[in-house]
């Protein structure tokens, strides 16, 4: 190889240093992300980052609108429940792919722009599809509760995985008194223990009852 091509490495910028962060973050989660821990897989001194950010709040809200970036936008029409379910179990995705980012989506006071479009096209669908802006309002908070506090249960269940529900499932209920507790030994048996019984299909029934019990209230779609 070249001499002037040995040492050549990618230039830095604020892109590479967030995505480093968010990589951090995935590993060790956000108590971890220290300047020094994002320059290290860089390759970098600590001193070189704030050259792209302005520093680890800077950081984190860069870190949010990345993972905004990645969940898929709802179309605008008619068909606002079909938008608001492919948006939802886009989002439920990147979620779990950064189990850090709950806690911050809604904390930072600096939206980046990719959060700003996300926000402004789940209003717009919401707005195509008959709702007013006060029931928009009240559609958007009732799904986005229901999103976020489905990920954070499913991120603190005790299990990984088809095998390991069903072990811990099924030492809960070897404990636990059958006569006690009548009605958590009938579900375990007759539900999660079932073959093929997946928790995070839970998420999809749920969502179809929190869509079923929204409706527009405007005669005629925008559009």
């Amino acid at each position: 190889m070249p001499e002037g091509r040995r040492g050549r490495r990618t230039p830095l910028s604020r892109d590479r240093v967030i995505r480093a962060a968010v990589a951090v973050a995935d590993e060790k989660g956000t108590a971890a992300l220290t300047m020094r821990a994002i320059a290290a897989p860089l390759g970098v001194e600590a001193m070189s980052l704030y050259h792209h950010v302005k520093g680890r709040e800077d950081v984190l809200d860069g870190m949010v609108d990345a993972v905004f970036a990645e969940i898929e936008l709802p179309s605008s029409g008619p068909d606002w429940q079909g938008a608001m379910r492919h948006r939802a179990h886009s989002a439920r995705a990147a979620l779990k792919r950064h189990p850090w980012a709950i806690g911050l989506m809604d904390s930072r006071s600096r939206p980046g722009p990719a959060t700003l479009r996300h926000h402004d096209a789940v209003i717009g669908s919401l707005r195509a599809g008959g709702f007013s802006v006060r029931r928009t309002a009240h559609a958007v908070s009732l799904i986005d509760s229901y999103l976020y506090g489905f990920v954070l249960q499913e991120l603190s269940l005790p299990f990984r995985g088809e095998a390991e529900q069903d072990r811990v499932a099924g030492e809960i209920l070897a404990d636990m008194p059958a006569d006690t507790y009548p009605y958590l030994a009938e579900l375990a048996r007759e539900h999660v223990l079932q073959p093929g019984y997946d928790y995070g299909d839970e998420f999809a029934h749920g969502l179809t009852l929190v869509l079923d019990a929204l409706q527009p209230d405007e005669q005629t779609a925008l559009g």
